[in-house]
């Protein structure tokens, strides 16, 4: 029961520092709240994103931000075609050894050691390059020459794509998508945060963002987030969501019509993981099913498969996911 009590003290202590960051990143974001929660959820859930938007939505400028209220070490790649997977993780380089006068390797750590990683434009990137990331965000930590270099944690990566030029592009495979917990899709401003934004970004006035917490108090954090307990009916809910989108199974007319393939468990996972942040960082010891439904689109449209008639009748994964939420 002391543990237990503790545990409800921490929760609220996260549920207050989250809105001091929330309130620091407001000095630079104007806007994009939806989409400002759903980094903190993955961030803290040990989860990863993948943002989709056109360029000039502030996307860098935002990830950098978050990393600013954050306290954490921030580092940005551009991916080209020509980026080689040694661009990201590091490489061994050739020295002198002045006490031996030998030569020696020494690895050169990449971009990648950083806490949060932001992935420019990943599709631009062929298969090799993404695998090395991809893998990278899976183990937290990387291998050169048989040596293992553990990431620092928290390790959090941001990748985005550009959804108009698709030309030139390696689209990343459904395994590869499945690793991020979140597909996010970034709007355009409405009028009233794009006036405020003009008048934010065009004077010599630059905010200054302090942080409002540090990596060790995000890694205990992350921690609690596991610790949350979660009732049985919210888990089936969301099995019972993933299990829907399978089109073998005996699901609803729009996915026989419109899907291929549909999700795994591994979103099951994230949808109860996503739900017990999202109720933590708002102060709440247990997530309910309302909590699911709130993430379920970002956690499956990127999961699920649609097929030519979904195309042709512009039918979209979120559209399928909302149906699915209606009918349940």
């Amino acid at each position: 029961m002391a543990a237990q009590s503790t545990d409800v003290q921490q929760i609220q202590h996260l549920a207050q520092s989250v809105a001091k960051v929330r309130s620091e990143i407001a000095k630079v974001i104007i806007g994009q709240d939806d989409i400002i929660d759903q980094l903190l959820i993955s961030l803290f859930a040990r989860g990863h994103c993948l943002l989709v938007g056109v360029p000039g939505l502030a996307k860098t400028l935002l990830v950098r931000t978050v990393a600013q209220a954050l306290d954490l070490s921030f580092s940005r790649i551009q991916f080209t075609p020509d980026l080689m997977p040694s661009d990201i993780t590091g490489t061994e380089v050739i020295e002198d050894n002045v006490s031996t006068g030998q030569k020696q390797f020494r690895f050169v750590k990449g971009p990648i050691f950083a806490n949060i990683l932001l992935a420019d434009e990943i599709n631009r990137t062929p298969p090799k390059t993404q695998a090395a990331l991809l893998e990278a965000m899976q183990e937290h930590s990387v291998t050169a020459a048989g040596t293992t270099y553990h990431l620092d944690e928290p390790f959090f990566v941001l990748a985005t794509q550009n959804p108009i030029e698709q030309e030139g592009t390696y689209p990343l495979p459904e395994a590869q998508l499945d690793r991020f917990m979140f597909n996010l899709w970034l709007d355009y401003p409405s009028s009233d945060e794009e006036i405020s934004i003009v008048k934010a970004t065009t004077t010599q006035f630059k905010p200054d963002v302090k942080a409002a917490m540090n990596a060790a108090e995000i890694n205990g954090f992350q921690d609690l987030v596991r610790r949350v307990p979660v009732a049985d009916n919210v888990i089936q809910y969301a099995v019972k969501l993933v299990r829907s989108t399978r089109p073998q199974n005996d699901s609803s007319k729009i996915v026989k019509d419109f899907l291929n393939y549909g999700a795994g468990p591994r979103a099951s996972q994230y949808l109860i993981l996503g739900a017990k942040t999202r109720a933590a960082l708002q102060g709440r010891f247990s997530p309910e099913i309302e909590d699911v439904r709130a993430i379920a689109a970002s956690v499956l449209r990127h999961r699920i498969v649609a097929n030519f008639n979904a195309e042709a009748d512009n039918i979209s994964p979120s559209d399928i996911v909302a149906k699915l939420m209606k009918e349940m």
